[in-house]
């Protein structure tokens, strides 16, 4: 609803969860719902093969249409409110995990919502986050509500939730968490408005550039699979070898699927396959148990080869096809709805600040603080109004910047090259020191309203 900046249909938006249902929200010419039956059968939709999850999903499941320039760039699947409590224990009727993962393999980017003053992971929430297994790339982390506490709150908050996730997702890098109040209304606590926004671009920043990276998360993807259809093989394969052909199928079909994961191991020392290419013990065992494994197809070395030199040779040609398609197209974004609130006018991120400070004033921006800057200009000797680059970098190294950006500083700073400071070109290195002192990034080429006035070329009149 943030993203989108209005209604959708079948959204009810609550405290508690509301929406019992997965919803696609997708484009459309017309405002519409299409019942999840429908949807499974419609050749030009993507959710065919959702259609063996049953009818108590496909109950569960729609597709929300709407003219919104949002979704011609992106769709949004909504998921269910994720049950807490008591509520846990009523069955959904349907594998909710599987589904989670049957999208998570297909989708570009995972956000897991957290509420800023109710945190607890509950269990079905840690089941669901563990259904994103292997998509660990995908995921960001959302802490929505961080205005209705205050600074020192939100800290502990933070810390708390990281806590929970690393209990939950069993890697080692520290998920991405963005902070913000994602709705559009005032925020109860304006402490960290600058925070909000500067997250909520970052978000922003990362959704847009999803349309990108399409066809190169598409390749990756097709990599993956590949890897993981070759470890199948080696795995079916070896069963099929250690059947006996005649007597004892059942004890051996037994035995071997006890033995799976020292095969697995075996398997790893023999085909120099790493770990976790592998499928999960538990799961594999549990699939294998309805399986006739004489039917089991003996290994094809030629089928292991082509698909070795297509993940050898294949596909990095793929990856400079894509890259010079992308360079020759233009770039593409997520356009409308809160993506285009923040983009430009005197509301965009880091509009006059730092070094976009004073952009649309006419007067100069270091000449409110020159007076300060001049009587320690005129304190380090100056001869015939200039300064020395000895005598500058004796006080702009009290600023404990390092060299690198005091470097940057004076290239910037010294505008005739001369190598020499005069009152002006001083008082912008030192405007320049405090923009990096607090916390802004420096401009690579000095813009113009930054130039000293006696630096500025003069407008030429026309005759």
């Amino acid at each position: 609803r943030y993203l989108l900046e209005q209604d959708f249909p079948g959204m009810r938006i609550g405290p508690e969860p509301t929406t019992d249902s997965f919803i696609a929200v997708m484009y459309g010419e017309t405002e519409g719902n299409v019942p999840g039956n429908a949807l499974v059968v419609d050749p030009k939709k993507p959710f065919r093969k959702l259609s063996r999850f049953g009818n108590a999903f496909l109950n569960r499941f729609m597709c929300s249409q709407l003219p919104n320039e949002v979704l011609k760039s992106i769709s949004i699947i909504d998921s269910p409110g994720i049950l807490s409590g008591e509520k846990q224990r009523i069955s959904r009727g349907y594998d909710f995990c599987q589904v989670l993962q049957w999208f998570a393999e297909r989708v570009d980017r995972i956000i897991l919502l957290f509420d800023a003053h109710k945190l607890d992971i509950s269990d079905e929430f840690s089941e669901a986050i563990k259904s994103f297994r292997g998509q660990d790339d995908k995921i960001r982390v959302v802490l929505n509500k961080a205005d209705q506490v205050d600074t020192q709150q939100l800290m502990r908050v933070y810390g708390a939730l990281m806590w929970s996730l690393g209990k939950v997702i069993d890697t080692p890098e520290v998920l991405r968490v963005y902070i913000g109040s994602f709705w559009a209304h005032p925020l109860r606590n304006t402490d960290n408005r600058r925070l909000f926004e500067a997250e909520a671009q970052d978000l922003f920043k990362d959704i847009q550039s999803l349309p990108q990276k399409a066809a190169v998360r598409k390749l990756n993807d097709l990599i993956k699979r590949a890897r993981l259809a070759k470890v199948h093989a080696y795995i079916i394969s070896y069963l099929k070898k250690e059947m006996p052909s005649v007597f004892g199928k059942e004890n051996k079909k037994k035995e071997l699927i006890n033995k799976l994961p020292e095969i697995y191991i075996q398997l790893q020392r023999e085909y120099h396959i790493s770990a976790g290419d592998f499928p999960e013990v538990k799961k594999m065992q549990e699939q294998l148990e309805n399986c006739d494994f004489t039917k089991f197809h003996s290994l094809k070395p030629k089928l292991i080869e082509a698909v070795d030199n297509m993940l050898a040779n294949k596909i990095a040609s793929l990856m400079n096809l894509i890259s010079q398609e992308e360079s020759n197209m233009p770039t593409e974004m997520v356009h409308g709805g809160a993506f285009d609130g923040t983009m430009a006018g005197p509301f965009g991120h880091g509009y006059g600040e730092g070094a976009k400070e004073g952009a649309d004033e006419e007067e100069w921006v270091v000449a409110k603080d020159k007076p300060a800057y001049d009587e320690i200009f005129y304190t380090l000797s100056p001869i015939n109004g200039k300064i020395s680059g000895i005598s500058a970098k004796k006080e702009m190294v009290t600023s404990k910047l390092p060299n690198s950006v005091l470097g940057k500083i004076w290239k910037l700073a010294d505008c005739d090259g001369d190598g020499m400071l005069d009152d002006e070109e001083f008082a912008l290195a030192k405007h320049l020191i405090k923009i990096k002192l607090d916390g802004y990034e420096l401009p690579g080429t000095l813009p113009s309203h930054l130039v000293p006035p006696s630096h500025r070329k003069p407008f030429q009149t026309a005759e």
